[in-house]
């Protein structure tokens, strides 16, 4: 079984991404932690050099190599979506679990996050508004199922999740 998680920056992707796999004992892959690990250097660091449109490229080699694997569960970058291959790939070959953040929710958990480039603008509630307006419709296309973050704890996300997965018949209850 592939299982993704896609969403906003903030949305817990990694976070229930690697409680899911332990849940469900399968291997737990970071999509963003492979391409740090392939670049040498952090993301920020990369596309402040080389710029988004390279950064999408190799971004777009890695989902394609990891829904490929037999099994896992891979959290993306909450960017993913922008490139069309990357919406194919995810659909077709994995289950994708879209995590649904209000851009308010997400502000509230990130707002004295200095580790994430997106955020470091004079508006950050702005930023993650305009994000959520252009990438929402592309999460919603791409996602086989659909669950609010809201306020529940970790723990409560991924039982959520396993619900959806045993009612599409793909987990033994």
């Amino acid at each position: 079984m592939q299982i993704s998680l896609i969403g906003l920056p903030g949305s817990g992707k990694s976070t229930v991404g690697r409680q899911l796999a332990r849940r469900l004992q399968l291997p737990f892959f970071d999509s963003d932690h492979v391409i740090e690990r392939r670049l040498g250097c952090s993301i920020r660091e990369y596309f402040e050099r080389e710029g988004e449109d390279r950064f999408r490229d190799l971004e777009v080699a890695v989902i394609d190599e990891l829904t490929q694997k037999p099994e896992g569960v891979i959290s993306t970058g909450g960017g993913v979506v922008l490139r069309v291959e990357n919406r194919q790939h995810l659909h077709a070959r994995t289950k994708v679990i879209y995590l649904k953040s209000s851009p308010d929710e997400l502000y509230r958990r990130l707002r004295h996050d200095k580790h994430r480039p997106l955020l470091q603008v004079a508006d950050p509630l702005q930023r993650l508004r305009d994000l959520y307006a252009q990438r929402d419709p592309l999460y919603r296309e791409t996602a086989h199922f659909q669950i609010e973050t809201g306020r529940p704890s970790v723990a409560a996300l991924v039982n959520m999740i396993m619900m959806q997965l045993e009612l599409a018949g793909m987990t033994r209850p």
